[in-house]
């Protein structure tokens, strides 16, 4: 039997005890597996990889003082053996388009089985993309065409003080758009761009680009 060593990103320290107890149990499908290490932060996310260059890393999108959605290109080209399984409460399509364009080989909630979890880490490992119960892609297109195009809520913009250029780079953060690809569109450069997310994110006070999809999701900006 094949034994996988794994790297855990998850700040939630139950459901990290969770993971572990789930994969040390004996009978646990095609693979034994080896937890090195875990790790809280971007920070340690990035130091354990150059240490471990684990086979799979299993990454929550919402750890503190980290856009997990940004470090996962930057995970692929450092190690690209690993294969990264994100495990997340997200389950918006947006977020889910974002997470696979980042890099990422599967997603699946948090609220799953332990079943679907080994599923889940089969594929993804055999070089398969996995999409976990409860998220649906398909959902996308027919959000492109709910005619939800209008103008955004006014009183969101007031209460957080956005201007109308930072809810129009909201508009494309929802659609999963890098910086680069903003600045296309909006014929600006990428540094002005990423000057306007960094003002975003702290007049909604949060830290990373997942959380920014979901709010512009939730607030219908897409």
């Amino acid at each position: 039997m094949r034994c996988l060593d794994v790297l855990v990103a998850d700040d939630h320290p139950i459901f990290v005890e969770g993971l572990q107890a789930v994969l040390s149990r004996p009978g646990g499908g095609k693979f034994a597996y080896n937890i090195q290490g875990i790790a809280r932060t971007g920070l340690q996310i990035s130091d354990m990889m150059r240490q471990i260059r684990p086979d799979l890393l299993l990454l929550d999108l919402n750890l503190p003082d980290t856009d997990s959605l940004k470090m996962l290109p930057s995970v692929k080209k450092g190690s690209a053996q690993t294969r990264v399984l994100v495990m997340t409460m997200f389950d918006d399509p947006r977020l889910v388009k974002a997470a696979f364009k980042a890099g990422a080989d599967g997603y699946m909630l948090k609220s799953g089985s332990q079943a679907e979890l080994l599923q889940a880490i089969e594929q993804v490992i055999e070089g398969h993309t996995f999409l976990g119960k409860g998220v649906a892609l398909d959902l996308l297109h027919n959000m492109s065409h709910n005619g939800n195009n209008g103008l955004p809520d006014k009183q969101f913009a007031g209460k957080y003080g956005l201007t109308r250029r930072e809810i129009e780079i909201m508009r494309h953060i929802g659609q999963a758009l890098s910086n680069k690809e903003i600045a296309g569109q909006l014929y600006i450069s990428d540094q002005t761009v990423s000057v306007h997310r960094k003002n975003i994110m702290r007049k909604l006070r949060v830290n990373s680009t997942a959380s920014l999809i979901k709010i512009a999701f939730e607030h219908h900006l897409v």
